[in-house]
């Protein structure tokens, strides 16, 4: 067990096991949030960000991160075809049901902000507030086929340094300031070390998920799921990067929803990470949702 979080193993509907990471899971002062990585990505995205929430000296709070199947520490499925959003917002709601929370703050990444989308739609009563981090009703195919062109295809690295040398190479033009340390650490939410060196931290046959995609067709229209978030405020994060969401895609979202602010980060493509100054403005942003409740 960390000292910062408790592990906590759900079995899903099909008897798969599944894991987040439980932050503070002792308060119910506030209201909790829960953090829903990207495609490929981690419960580990999020642990700085959860940490400062679930430490924040005056309004600690319940954090949880969550690991889709087939991800991190959740068992993978034997069909890959069931890397499916409408399957992975069943095993969310049932993360969300083993652990008590009946209403919360989503903090959707990518992927995660499309659950959180359909969450809406499906489940409107659970959701507070929520935050999309660069995502939105419209997907932008050159960001679909650049995630699909490396998700479950990457060299096998054999130090962490190579690893974050690969990430650097592929993804420099979406992330031109970071650092050295910065690349390491977003290598070691995609890599793990096993006894037979360095294996992804997801089920490489995440890629066929993406594979049957035409891309030159029309995407599925998105706008009536975040329609459905019209009822409670939102935060939208960009990154002035980003070729996953556009700029007018962002501002089309702003003009539909009444509750929605929209912060744009520089230097940063998809997508942004939730540290540094973004921690504030995420505390300023949960603190407004608070106040309405």
């Amino acid at each position: 067990m960390n000292c910062s979080y408790r592990d906590l193993f759900v079995t899903a509907g099909d008897g798969l096991q599944l894991y987040a990471r439980d932050y503070h899971p002792q308060t119910d002062d506030a209201l909790p949030v829960i953090c829903l990585p990207g495609l490929a990505r981690t419960s580990e995205d999020f642990h700085d960000l959860a940490e400062a929430l679930s430490r924040d000296p005056s309004r600690p709070r319940r954090v949880l991160s969550l690991d889709y199947r087939g991800r991190g520490r959740s068992e993978r499925d034997q069909d890959w075809r069931n890397y499916d959003i409408k399957v992975e917002l069943s095993d969310t709601l049932q993360i969300l049901a083993a652990a008590g929370i009946e209403r919360a703050v989503f903090i959707g990444t990518s992927r995660g902000g499309l659950i959180t989308m359909a969450l809406s739609a499906a489940r409107p009563e659970l959701i507070a507030g929520a935050i999309l981090n660069d995502v939105g009703p419209v997907l932008d195919a050159r960001g679909l086929m650049r995630i699909r062109s490396y998700v479950g295809k990457l060299p096998t690295p054999l130090s962490m340094k190579e690893a974050a040398e690969i990430l650097r190479r592929r993804s420099e033009t979406q992330f031109p300031r970071f650092t050295y340390e910065q690349w390491e650490k977003m290598a070691r939410g995609t890599w793990r070390e096993s006894e037979d060196g360095f294996v992804l931290n997801y089920d490489p046959n995440l890629m066929k998920t993406l594979e049957g995609l035409d891309l030159e067709a029309p995407l599925p229209d998105l706008w009536p799921l975040f329609e459905a978030m019209r009822p409670f405020p939102v935060l939208a994060i960009r990154g002035g990067l980003s070729d996953l969401l556009t700029a007018e895609t962002l501002q089309m979202m702003q003009e539909r929803h009444p509750h929605l602010t929209a912060i744009t980060v520089p230097d940063q493509g998809h997508a942004p990470t939730l540290d540094g100054d973004l921690i504030p403005t995420v505390r300023d942003f949960l603190a407004g949702v608070d106040a309405r409740e």
